[in-house]
């Protein structure tokens, strides 16, 4: 596909400093001009101001000046406005406001990490010595963004403006309520999600195994029990490992490993989705927060203010 990669996304929140404290926390490196980086992947999250917490921007990289020029041509067919440079190209998806960057950029390349060795029936593969999972001590650091989920007003138009203007490919579908769409191999890269109000729902960062899921939780919550809201377990679509916590503008954020990866277009068909199946195999319910937001309303009136 002419896409190949997530590059980046900006959140604006009330309160940058408290959120920025968060993602230090979480394990994204903090720079100088107030951009977040992970391993892999270098500067992946921006922080800015906004009244209400949200998401500004998407950045996707693309491999040439003709993938720019394809999107240009699909997206004034949907009747949206783009703006040319020589290496971007920059739409707003008109529900949510979001602005889209493509951008010529690099293709990731992360070095293979050896497989985490695990015991099962008639498997060993760790003989005579702990788990690495226990015997870790650094910090959990992400590896890279592994995609964003956003709320729309109009789920169909902003589907669209992600598919069939800047061109990610379907992976799956939540009955009348989302879309999951990739512009990389990974199975989702963007989730669109039907709400009453735009809004950021989650960021998503990729670590190296579930016991980088499960130790990154516990680090996080060991003096910030407020922070979590749903783990560990294992989603359906896509696949993954997840926990999610929550930043101090209301806003989640997921550690997952083991996600599906689409490497031929042709060999994968996209399911339509119903229930707890599009949510999550195994694992706790999901809260009532989860799906509805505690701060929806206050969105919707403009009355937001960073949590406490």
């Amino acid at each position: 596909m002419a896409l190949h990669r997530l590059t980046s996304v900006t959140m604006g929140v009330p309160d940058v400093a408290r959120t920025a404290a968060y993602y230090t926390d979480f394990g994204l490196g903090a720079e100088a001009d107030g951009w977040f980086s992970t391993r892999d992947a270098g500067r992946q999250l921006r922080i800015v101001p906004a009244a209400t917490r949200r998401l500004i921007e998407v950045r996707v990289g693309v491999d040439h000046p003709d993938d720019l020029a394809a999107a240009a041509d699909r997206l004034c067919r949907l009747d949206v406005t783009v703006e040319r440079t020589p290496g971007t190209l920059t739409a707003y998806d008109g529900p949510t406001g979001v602005r889209a960057v493509l951008e010529i950029a690099p293709r990731l390349v992360q070095d293979p990490v050896a497989p985490t060795p695990y015991n099962g029936p008639g498997r060993t593969e760790r003989a005579g010595s702990r788990a690495p999972g226990v015997l870790r001590t650094a910090a959990v650091r992400p590896r890279k963004l592994g995609h964003a989920v956003i709320g729309s007003t109009d789920l169909a138009v902003t589907a669209a403006f992600f598919r069939d203007g800047l061109g990610f490919r379907a992976s799956d579908y939540i009955k009348d309520h989302g879309a999951f769409l990739r512009c990389s191999t990974d199975h989702h890269n963007i989730l669109v999600l039907a709400a009453p109000v735009t809004f950021l729902h989650h960021t998503s960062w990729q670590v190296d195994d579930v016991d980088e899921v499960g130790r990154g939780a516990f680090a996080m919550l060991e003096d910030h029990p407020e922070r979590h809201v749903w783990g560990l377990g294992r989603h359906h679509a896509g696949s993954n490992f997840f926990w999610y916590l929550k930043d101090p503008a209301g806003n989640f954020s997921e550690y997952y490993s083991d996600m599906d990866c689409i490497v031929d277009d042709q060999l994968w068909t996209p399911e339509v989705l119903e229930g707890a199946k599009g949510l999550f195999d195994w694992g706790p319910p999901p809260p009532p927060s989860f799906l509805h937001p505690e701060d929806l309303a206050a969105l919707m009136t403009g009355t937001h203010s960073q949590a406490r």
